[in-house]
């Protein structure tokens, strides 16, 4: 198919106004970002270690955060089921995940203050990180809604392909709930084009319908269907470890100076260092 179908521009079209630009330029010890969307296979996870791998390269401290029962970040990063862990990028920590986490939503359901155990959780780790980066399921269930009010802000990855947008009305409707009830400056932070084909027109009629109705809350940089990237989690690395001149690195090192510029940290950032030098 070669064209963004009807269904689709009116979604993007009916919810063009619920996805504003990120207006929170203040500073702070640490900035929480949910990567959030229900539907699978969008770049999420692979969007959450990658983002976190070059905002950690560029000199910020940086918490990932699989909150995914799949593990998948945990992988990612080579982390293990243990508690905050260092991994092989210098600055980036995760906070990994197992399959036992699964049971943790039929726990919570009777659990007091169920919405906001992960906001309880990383309440102490502001001052320690630049960055919070929570690798949301790819559901809206109790770990989701944990993520919502727990975060400053969402990252919603979309990728390039048709029916992109399926099911973002519905990912609104739980922020607009979120916001109401436990989170009131819960707002979208921005939004990643991912899986970018550039030999089809569908991609381009993508990332231009996305741009013209979500505007500045868009990222600049987009990020390529790539083998490389996806052949990265096997080995557990990121792809700036795994293929550090490739197309897919060069974009997320683009995204994550966006972040940067759009959430700037207080905290005095180390410069990378060259071959000799002491940190």
């Amino acid at each position: 198919m070669d064209t963004v179908d009807e269904a689709t521009s009116q979604v993007i079209a009916g919810e063009n106004q619920e996805l504003p630009a990120s207006t929170k330029a203040d500073t702070g010890s640490s900035i929480i970002l949910a990567l959030t969307n229900q539907k699978g296979g969008v770049g999420k996870t692979t969007t959450a270690v990658n983002l976190g791998a070059c905002l950690a390269e560029g000199g910020a401290r940086v918490l990932l955060v699989d909150l995914d029962p799949q593990g998948n970040a945990t992988t990612g990063v080579s982390g293990g089921a243990e508690a905050i862990l260092a991994t092989d990028v210098a600055g980036l920590d995760v906070l990994p995940s197992t399959i036992d986490l699964a049971g943790a939503e039929v726990e919570l359901v009777s659990a007091f203050s169920r919405e906001t155990k992960l906001r309880q959780g990383l309440a102490g780790l502001r001052g320690e990180y630049d960055f919070v980066l929570i690798d949301s399921p790819p559901s809206l269930g109790l770990l989701t809604v944990n993520a919502l009010a727990a975060c400053d802000e969402v990252v919603v990855p979309i990728q390039c392909e048709y029916y992109a947008l399926e099911g973002l009305g519905q990912l609104i409707r739980t922020l607009d709930l979120v916001r109401d009830g436990l989170n009131p400056s819960l707002r979208v932070g921005g939004v990643v084009l991912t899986m970018f084909d550039a030999r089809t027109k569908l991609a381009e009629q993508v990332v231009a319908e996305v741009r013209r109705h979500f505007g500045d809350a868009v990222f600049h940089s987009i990020i390529p269907r790539s083998v490389r990237l996806s052949e990265a989690p096997g080995f557990g690395k990121p792809i700036i470890r795994y293929d550090p001149s490739s197309r897919a690195a060069t974009s997320y090192r683009e995204l994550a100076a966006e972040a940067r510029a759009r959430w700037p940290r207080t905290r005095p950032q180390a410069q990378p260092t060259t071959e000799g030098e002491s940190r």
